[in-house]
């Protein structure tokens, strides 16, 4: 629906949000500022104490939370979750993975990792969420992509460039299709964050500097600039905004 006025275009009362990957890092900050903005929060992923710390998070600033333990490779167990949701109105299509490797020493096991996860099962959770959508007519996914979706040059993860730039791309599929039927698809598309994930990588002094080297902004990002791209583009001040990728990345696509 287009927005008409300024008042309230941030928030999310009364909207239902389901994140993947919610019980850490970006996931989980997904879910806290998407409740902070009124949603009632789903929260997706294979480890229910991290999910119930997460909820209770919510809960404790009076959101309301769900957690559900459910991982998103297993096809089926996905159809069944999603089909017992009566309605969902934002999907972050968060869960992914990466494991770095030269690309002559990439193994098949990795790469059968890397597509499983952060295409395959990324393309499962969001058809099932657009069907739901679909629907009502209604609704936002935002698949989260990187910036190493727009560009080739990074060290030892040619498997993680292609997934997601195939991300990337099946978002502006997805759009195309689908805004006739009321549903926006957008990706948000962050450069290194400090996660507990990235953390190994940011000890190493060569690698941090390198990383630096390329963000002309001169930092790190944290998981709070990256949930509130997410909070915007879920938004009603977001309407008119599908297809598109929110570079979160301190310029280092602006080279």
């Amino acid at each position: 629906m287009p927005v008409t006025s300024a008042d309230n275009v941030f928030r999310l009362d009364g909207k239902i949000a389901l994140v993947t990957g919610a019980g850490r890092g970006i996931g989980r900050a997904c879910a806290l500022s998407l409740a902070a903005a009124g949603a009632e929060l789903i929260l997706v992923s294979r480890t229910k104490r991290e999910l119930d710390e997460a909820a209770g998070a919510i809960r404790s600033k009076g959101g309301k939370a769900q957690p559900l333990v459910l991982d998103v490779t297993r096809s089926d167990a996905v159809r069944d979750a999603f089909a017992g949701l009566g309605r969902l109105d934002i999907l972050v299509n968060n869960a992914g993975i990466n494991r770095p490797q030269p690309f002559l020493d990439v193994d098949e096991k990795t790469l059968n990792l890397l597509l499983g996860l952060n295409v395959k099962a990324a393309f499962i959770v969001a058809q099932c969420a657009a069907r739901l959508m679909v629907a009502q007519r209604s609704g936002v996914i935002i698949n989260m992509s990187s910036q190493m979706g727009h560009v080739g040059s990074e060290r030892d993860r040619t498997v993680y460039v292609m997934t997601k730039h195939a991300l990337e791309g099946l978002t502006k599929a997805m759009a195309v299709e689908l805004a006739p039927k009321g549903v926006r698809v957008v990706s948000v598309a962050p450069t290194f964050i400090s996660t507990p994930l990235a953390q190994p990588f940011l000890e190493d002094p060569a690698t941090r500097k390198w990383i630096l080297d390329h963000i002309p902004m001169g930092r790190i990002g944290t998981v709070e600039e990256v949930a509130s791209a997410v909070v915007f583009l879920a938004s009603p001040a977001a309407a008119l905004v599908t297809g598109s990728s929110l570079l979160v990345d301190g310029g280092w696509t602006a080279w």
